[in-house]
């Protein structure tokens, strides 16, 4: 999508197929109706002319059009539900334009320029950026062109700002634009099915990639995987014959020897279940399970994209889960790179064994912090729903970041504890640790035995079970992959560099 911000006094003869303005609730109590347009100067006699007070809905959302006579300027006008304007908060802005694409795709429009009002701020004109990017995603590469019966593409999008703002709307449009796209590279390998996104088809789509952002990029295979002592990792992978891959993308934004943040995210490309195999129905769903490692790669793209003035590593660990001759059973004993003995219960929590390896191995970057990022468990979606990531740390500061990030980005985490009691469930009789802690708190017990694997490092594990993907509820979204949480990482990273 190309993206642009253009001032307000244009408004009359800006030439766009539809200019979106939002309609706010009136709070004022003197006015006889309940909806108020911002326009721009210029446009507001136009509109008040064409469309009764009565046609104007004020709920998210809610639509009208307004075509204008022909003359150079817009050719329609779309006036848009945005709520009470008091309550216009970031993400408002990111849905109030995704519900924009949503409407220029029902009327078969390519382009579209979207007025926020007066005081837009650089965080505003970047939520509504990323909503319009985010929306204008499709997942179309595996459809013959003949066969592709979905909405037109919207190709086009500018945020149309008063002139005072045009500063701030440059410098929020640039940054939404490359948060929006990491999101959605996530998003398109995630969607990719497990016969095209294997460990090497990942392990090739990061390192182009890096390529293209000027990060360096470092890929692990099995004899260095085993060199490294990565025999978690390697275990998991031997039920498949696709070779696993890890795969190091580095940012050397910052100064040379500066502790660097380390993003971690499970890249499992399809999980049958191993021996414990899964139900057949849903199975396909299991394409997914790599979205933590497609978080990781697209923010990673942005990161780079931004120039971010500090030192960030992203390690993504990658492999199937299959069944053959050499498959892990259940009752295995395996190592790991930390030294630790894993007893294998269930080989269907395979994520926490090749996470185990990567965050063992992201010490040795002497890391500042690290964040992890994994579709780890159903219980997460038991515990939260589809509408936060479990967020578990004991660095309460770190999980206070982590909070921010995701109420500023719109992906959203909330805070399980660690306590030793839970971490009593991973006790094994013949190993150091069993792989599985029993149904009871079954999040909480994954995210204890990933601590097992991090040392001393400042640490905070993501459980995005529940929002990695889903049914496309919100105006930005689509049905399939959310790209989950790319825009938190982002988010993070930026706020950490001041």
């Amino acid at each position: 999508m190309n993206v642009g911000h253009v001032s307000s006094i244009e408004a009359v003869s800006h030439d766009t197929p539809l200019l979106v303005l939002p309609v706010h609730e009136s709070e004022d109590e003197t006015r006889d109706h309940k909806a108020e347009v911002l326009a721009p100067a210029g446009l507001s006699e136009v509109i008040a002319g064409t469309c009764p007070a009565e046609d104007l809905k004020h709920k998210p959302g809610e639509s009208a059009f307004v075509y204008l006579k022909e003359g150079g300027g817009p050719r329609r006008v779309l006036l848009l539900g945005a709520g009470k304007r008091s309550e216009f908060d970031l993400e408002a802005a990111r849905r109030f334009a995704g519900y924009a694409v949503r409407a220029a795709e029902s009327v078969g429009v390519t382009g579209l320029t979207a007025y926020l009002g007066s005081d837009v701020s650089a965080d505003a004109a970047q939520a509504a950026t990323e909503g319009a990017v985010l929306a204008a995603w499709r997942f179309t590469e595996m459809k013959s062109p003949d066969e592709d019966d979905g909405p037109v593409d919207v190709s086009d999008f500018a945020v149309m700002v008063d002139p005072e703002d045009l500063d701030a709307a440059e410098a929020g449009v640039q940054v939404g634009d490359a948060v929006g796209r990491g999101a959605n590279f996530a998003r398109t390998l995630q969607s990719r099915p497990g016969n095209v996104a294997t460990p090497s088809h990942l392990a090739d789509e990061a390192s182009r990639m890096a390529g293209e952002c000027g990060l360096e990029v470092t890929v692990l295979g099995p004899e260095e995987l085993e060199a490294e002592r990565m025999y978690a990792l390697l275990s998991v992978a031997q039920g498949s014959d696709q070779e696993p891959r890890l795969i190091v993308l580095r940012h050397n934004g910052g100064p040379d020897g500066e502790a660097p943040l380390v993003l971690v995210g499970k890249g499992l490309t399809f999980d049958a279940g191993g021996i414990s195999i899964k139900p057949a129905s849903g199975m396909e769903d299991m394409i997914f399970d790599m979205s933590g490692g497609a978080a990781v790669i697209g923010a990673m793209q942005a990161i780079g994209e931004l120039k971010v003035p500090l030192n960030v590593v992203g390690i993504v660990p990658s492999s199937e889960n299959l069944i053959n001759g050499r498959a892990m059973k259940p009752g295995d004993i395996i190592r790991s790179r930390e030294g630790k003995t894993i007893e294998v219960v269930n080989t269907d929590a395979e994520g926490r064994l090749i996470l185990a390896d990567a965050l063992s191995y992201a010490q040795t970057f002497d890391p500042a912090v690290i964040v992890d990022c994994a579709t780890l468990t159903g219980s997460i979606v038991i515990a939260l729903g589809h509408h936060a990531a479990g967020v578990f740390s004991t660095d309460e500061d770190l999980v206070d970041e982590l909070r921010e990030a995701g109420d500023r980005s719109g992906e959203r985490c909330w805070p399980l504890p660690l306590w030793d009691d839970y971490r009593r469930q991973i006790d094994s009789r013949v190993a150091d640790l069993v792989n599985v802690g029993g149904r009871a708190g079954g999040s909480i017990t994954a995210a204890c035995f990933l601590k097992e694997f991090v040392g001393e490092c400042r640490w905070a594990h993501l459980d995005i079970a529940g929002t990695a993907y889903g049914e496309g509820k919100l105006s930005y979204q689509r049905k399939g992959a959310a790209g989950f949480p790319t825009r938190l990482l982002v988010d993070w990273v930026r706020s950490r560099a001041g």
